[in-house]
């Protein structure tokens, strides 16, 4: 009988050939060179709740994104959309727990927890659309983009929004950028956790630099 385990748990050499392997997982301008359509720069959830230091869900590097926010924000004109979350008005199935554990976030949705902080104003972006949901890869941003575009993904944070915009954005047949130095986390370690994870999604999506992505969209 064969011994139990795989061959890398016994730590015998695999025998698997590089077409049995697949094809490795590479290339950050793949996505920009299959994407058929312009992209379209979604800023996540700037909103004082999200970016605020004193916020008990505050992204402390919130700040330092705002540079490489406002560099895409030039670069895309009028096809930058900015997002914000308002809490469910019914609450329904987990949310009901969610918000009885936060309940400092249990507030109308005109509230200034929701406002766009001052550095987002700033940037006039031309679509704002707000949806209660964590992730914003619903119909309003459809609307707006077109059932499979390429979003290049930015905000806060990393760990929750961005990520839970992204994955489902990528099941519905979207092309992904993630731009790493214009998301913040809910701290360093989860945010990088979220880039390792989303990275997984190569090639419908690629983690990369606002510097990687700038210079490969002035070469295209």
């Amino acid at each position: 009988m064969p011994t139990a385990g795989s061959a890398h748990e016994r730590g015998e050499a695999s025998d698997a050939s590089p077409e049995k392997m697949g094809r490795p997982k590479s290339g950050p301008t793949d996505v920009q060179a299959s994407a058929d359509t312009d992209p379209w720069l979604v800023i996540v959830d700037p909103q004082v709740i999200f970016a605020d230091p004193d916020s008990q869900w505050g992204a402390p590097r919130f700040q330092e994104i705002v540079e490489p926010l406002r560099r895409l924000t030039t670069a895309f004109g009028d096809r930058v959309i900015v997002t914000r979350w308002v809490p469910p008005a019914q609450k329904q199935g987990s949310w009901i727990p969610y918000f009885e554990q936060f309940s400092f976030a249990d507030q109308p949705a005109d509230h200034h927890l929701f406002d766009l902080v001052p550095a987002a104003v700033e940037l006039a972006a031309p679509h704002t659309i707000s949806e209660p949901t964590f992730g914003k890869w619903g119909e309003q941003l459809r609307l707006l983009t077109g059932p499979t575009p390429h979003l290049v993904l930015t905000g806060v944070a990393t760990d929750c929004c961005v990520l839970s915009t992204a994955l489902p954005a990528v099941d519905a047949g979207a092309q992904v950028s993630v731009i790493s130095d214009a998301c913040a986390g809910s701290d360093d370690d989860n945010h990088q956790r979220a880039l390792d994870a989303m990275a997984l999604y190569a090639p419908q999506l690629f983690v990369v630099t606002s510097e990687q992505f700038l210079e490969g969209r002035a070469q295209n």
